[in-house]
């Protein structure tokens, strides 16, 4: 008998995604969606949405495809409805790592999250090489059992994969380690870093009458040729002269504490942040 999976939030952005791989890899999912336009992309998927009280249950997992701000909310109110033994699936680590989740010592919370599709890799098609998220071209993913029996990362596992296949490898992380990737490594080092980039763009087409378009296609060429020197997908050779002016700029564009953005209670304080506003 395949799994049931209720998904809440099932006709949002990443909900719908995920409710149709789930549907299509053969698990028996019961859609929960509360907004009009959600139901109807749904129905548009030819996806049966399911009152809540119902689908809570019949079901053996449950994901919450909702926004961080309202996971603390609904787990409060779903958790101590659902089975001993339900699996708690969440997509992201901010609102376990902020502690919303109710305790429950009888249930397993799994989260899982993907890592999207990689700047270099073998792709073929169009289709492929312009999926930015995942879900056409292949990515990795990354998952953490919170709270659980031993065998139920397995189970989480499968269902992550299906839900954001196909799949180059799944790694499995802490809780602490998934936080610390995300909001630490992608959002709080990673992200400041690209939109200072775009930043630098317009600087140099309003402030030194560069074209923008030249602009921007220096930067993504040296970006393209420097992550894959730096990243280990091509020998390293900068010159010496390059080398010397890095170490230079970091001094200039890098606070010297940055590190401190990866430290757990840093990361613990973004995903409060997240969670909580």
């Amino acid at each position: 008998m395949a799994v049931r999976i209720a998904v809440l939030g099932a006709g949002g952005k990443m909900g719908l995604r995920i409710t149709r791989k789930l549907r299509d890899a053969g698990y028996d999912v019961r859609a929960v969606e509360i907004g009009a336009a959600g139901r109807t992309r749904l129905a548009e998927a030819d996806i049966e949405v399911r009152e809540q009280a119902q689908a809570l249950h019949e079901a053996e997992v449950i994901v919450l495809a909702l926004p961080d701000q309202i996971i603390g909310k609904v787990a409060s109110e779903i958790v101590p409805q659902v089975a001993p033994g339900t699996m708690i699936l969440i997509l992201d680590a901010a609102a376990p790592y902020a502690g919303v989740l109710p305790e429950r010592a009888d249930i397993t919370y799994f989260v899982g999250h993907p890592c999207h599709p990689p700047l270099f890799s073998d792709v073929k098609t169009p289709e492929e090489r312009h999926d930015y998220h995942g879900g056409v071209a292949p990515q990795a993913i990354v998952c953490a059992l919170m709270q659980g029996p031993e065998e139920d990362y397995a189970r989480g596992a499968a269902i992550c994969e299906a839900m954001w296949g196909p799949i180059i490898c799944t790694h499995r992380v802490t809780l602490e380690q998934l936080a610390i990737l995300e909001p630490g490594l992608s959002e709080m080092v990673a992200m400041p870093f690209v939109d200072t980039m775009v930043e630098a763009v317009d600087e140099c087409a309003e402030k030194y009458g560069i074209d923008r378009q030249a602009a921007l296609d220096f930067l993504i060429g040296h970006l393209n040729v420097e992550i894959a020197m730096w990243f280990g997908f091509s020998p390293k050779v900068p010159s010496d002269a390059a080398l010397r002016l890095m170490r230079f700029a970091k001094s200039v564009v890098v606070r010297d504490d940055w590190r401190e953005a990866l430290t757990p209670a840093k990361v613990r304080e973004a995903s409060e942040l997240i969670v909580r506003g």
